[in-house]
This record gives C-alpha cells, sequence and structure tokens, in this order.
C-alpha cells in the first residue's frame, strides 16, 4: 500500500513544477527540504543554491528556511529541485525593469576576479575593471564585501549577462553636480579652484566639479608667454568668472582680475621726484611711452626728452631702450603718470658747467693781453 501511495507521489509532480518549501537540514554539499503535503524529501545540490559559486551549503541558506523552487528531477523517493533557478527567473523580471528605466541601486560585491567583480542579483552580475571606478584602480581585492551603487549598461536573458557599472553611477552624479554649479554661477563671482590641465591657450580649473578656461591673457597683468611660467598643475588659485555658456557647459574665468592691479599703490612705488629706470615702449609725436614696473607706462612728453629742442622724439630715443626718468606727477586713480628725461639730464650739465678750466684759464690770457696793450700805449 505504501509504494502505491509513493508512487502517486511520485506522479504529483513534473519537471518545471514550482514548490514550496523548509530547509531542515543543510549539508556541506546539498540541502534537504521537507515539502507540505508530500511524503518525499526535497534535496538541493549545492550547484542548485546560487547564482554564483559557493564553497558549502551553509554559505546560501539557513535551517528554517522557507524556499520557493522548481523541480529538475523527480526520482522515486526524492526531488532534485533548484532554488537558483527561481531566484534567476524573479530576478530577471525586476533586472529588465531597472535597465530599461535607467535605476541605481545598491549591490555588494561578492567576489574579485581577474578582469573585474561579481554581485548576486538572484542572477550572475559581472562588473568589468574598467566600470568599478572612474579613475584606474590596481588592485581590487578590498572591494570584496563592500556595498556599491551600480546601473545596468547590459542585459541579455538569453545569453545569461548581466554588465553593471559603478563608474555609470559616478558620472552621472558628476553630470547633476555640473548642471546645480552651472545654474548657480553668475559673471563676477569670485571662486576658489585647482589648475587642472595646462595648455599652450591657457589653463583649466576646476571649481568643485567643472572646469573653466582661463585665457593666457587672463592668467596675469603681464604679459605671458607660457601659461606654465605663471600656474602650475595642482596649484590653489582664485579665479573671477568672466562668462557662463549653459548650453555649451564653458566656462570663462580669469585670475588676472583677482589680482591687485599694476597700478596698486603706485603712488608709493613712483612717488612724486623719484628717480626710476624704464624701456621705452612706444615713440609718438608728442613724446615717448616709458614702462617703470610691468604694465605700468608714464608718458614723457617731447618737452621733457632733452634740454635742447627737438623736433620729434625719435631724434634721441628709440623703442626697447633703457633710460632713466624723474617722476613728475603721479595719479593712481586716472593711471596717469608724468615722467622727465630732462631733468636728470640738466643735472648733469650743471655738473659740467661748473668745471670750466679751460674757459678760465681763457679769462686769464684776455688779461694779459689786455695788460700788455696799456703798456704799448704808454
Amino acid at each position: 500500500m505504501s509504494e502505491e501511495m509513493n508512487q502517486v507521489e511520485v506522479m504529483d509532480f513534473q519537471v518545471g513544477d514550482k514548490v514550496s518549501g523548509q530547509v531542515t537540514k543543510v549539508e556541506e554539499k546539498q540541502v534537504i527540504i521537507t515539502i507540505p503535503n508530500s511524503k518525499l524529501d526535497g534535496i538541493i545540490p549545492i550547484s542548485e543554491l546560487s547564482s554564483l559559486h559557493i564553497e558549502k551549503a551553509s554559505d546560501a541558506v539557513n535551517e528554517g528556511d522557507q524556499l520557493e523552487l522548481e523541480v529538475l528531477k523527480v526520482e522515486e523517493d526524492a526531488l532534485i529541485l533548484s532554488k537558483r533557478k527561481v531566484d534567476a527567473e524573479n530576478a530577471w523580471q525586476e533586472l529588465e525593469q531597472k535597465f530599461e528605466s535607467g535605476d541605481v541601486f545598491d549591490a555588494e560585491i561578492k567576489d574579485v576576479v581577474k578582469g573585474g567583480l561579481v554581485v548576486d542579483l538572484g542572477v550572475r552580475g559581472f562588473v568589468p575593471a574598467s566600470l568599478v571606478e572612474a579613475h584606474f584602480v590596481e588592485d581590487f581585492s578590498d572591494y570584496k564585501g563592500k556595498t556599491m551603487a551600480f546601473k545596468i549598461v547590459e542585459l541579455d536573458k538569453e545569453k545569461n549577462r548581466l554588465i553593471l557599472s559603478h563608474r555609470a553611477v559616478i558620472e552621472l552624479e558628476k553630470g547633476k553636480q555640473k548642471k546645480n554649479i552651472l545654474d548657480s554661477l553668475a559673471s563676477g563671482q569670485v571662486l576658489s579652484g585647482t589648475v587642472q590641465r595646462i595648455t599652450d591657450f591657457g589653463a583649466f580649473v576646476d571649481i568643485g566639479g567643472i572646469d573653466g578656461l582661463v585665457h593666457i591673457s587672463q592668467l596675469s597683468h603681464e604679459h605671458v608667454v607660457k601659461p606654465t611660467d605663471v600656474v602650475q598643475e595642482g596649484q590653489q588659485v582664485q579665479v573671477k568668472v568672466l562668462s557662463v555658456d549653459r548650453d555649451n557647459e564653458r566656462i570663462s574665468l580669469s585670475i588676472k582680475e583677482t589680482l591687485p592691479g599694476p597700478w596698486a599703490n603706485i603712488s608709493e612705488k613712483a612717488a612724486k621726484g623719484t628717480t626710476l629706470e624704464g624701456v621705452v615702449k612706444r615713440l609718438v609725436s608728442y613724446g615717448a611711452f616709458v614702462e617703470v614696473f610691468p604694465g605700468v607706462e608714464g608718458l614723457v612728453h617731447i618737452s621733457q626728452i632733452s634740454h635742447k629742442h627737438i623736433a620729434t622724439p625719435h631724434e634721441v630715443l628709440k623703442e626697447n631702450e633703457t633710460v632713466k626718468v624723474k617722476v613728475l606727477e603721479v595719479n593712481e586713480q586716472e593711471q596717469r603718470l608724468s615722467l622727465s628725461m630732462k631733468e636728470l639730464a640738466e643735472k648733469e650739465e650743471e655738473v659740467k658747467d661748473y668745471e670750466l678750466p679751460e674757459e678760465s684759464k681763457g679769462f686769464q690770457l684776455g688779461e694779459m693781453i689786455g695788460d700788455q696793450l696799456k703798456n704799448l700805449k704808454r
């Protein structure tokens, strides 16, 4: 009678049937399941417990766990069951929804393998090394057991292929951060930043998640030949926002406008009466412009170039010539500096006029001749 009942029980199950059961015993390589309203035991081989490789059955289940399972094989005294297949079927539906909507979700790194990381999402998910971080990582050993945020970047149920990316999450966050920064920027703002890259035409400065360009002309008040003469990668700088192009995500910045201008404190550096050395930068009909400090030019009016009368400054001066000048007037507010070369030249002439030995000898000779003439008349 019992054999007939067993036969009835065996015939009640078909391959592919879904059954519920409770874990009654966890062995090293398999799990024993009790199935309600059935005299047949269920057996789950270790290979059918998880989508990932596990060393022992207790890594996946515990006694007393209630499981949803699928029948793989019907034997006379037991059912061979799979937890992995049910988990995978349920997981694929959820994963397909996540993939289509671009959802970001957290998952634990279960294993570190050659070429990347493995996570268990009901099916085996793989994270290629290039998609783990936005920067290069040499050793992933510390990642095992770590929980990270992921996006699904490739899904193929037929090929049982699931590719995840944490890098995509980082880039998504950067995109949101960039938009927030762009929305908050306004011309005239002064911000702190870090020099990220230097090119021939300027420097790119990170101002908190987005780069702006400081054109070479905006690096310094002085003429800059090479940006590396003024700034270095990694350097902390103050920048002023010149313009923001939100559509093209372009930001123009200036370091120059955060620095004291060349005319700052010029009243002290070039006080009235001060003698300075400078370089003739430009010659015009009414005088010469002489640079006495980087970015600071003063005018030597034609009347102040020489003690002698000259028709044009070109008669006595040439561009790039180094000259000495005296400050006549300084106006820091209007950035005007009046200079004189003549006043310094006059001093030299006065020294020469003071020593006139030959001329004095001439007067003595005249007196002697005059005395002789007087004697002849007598």
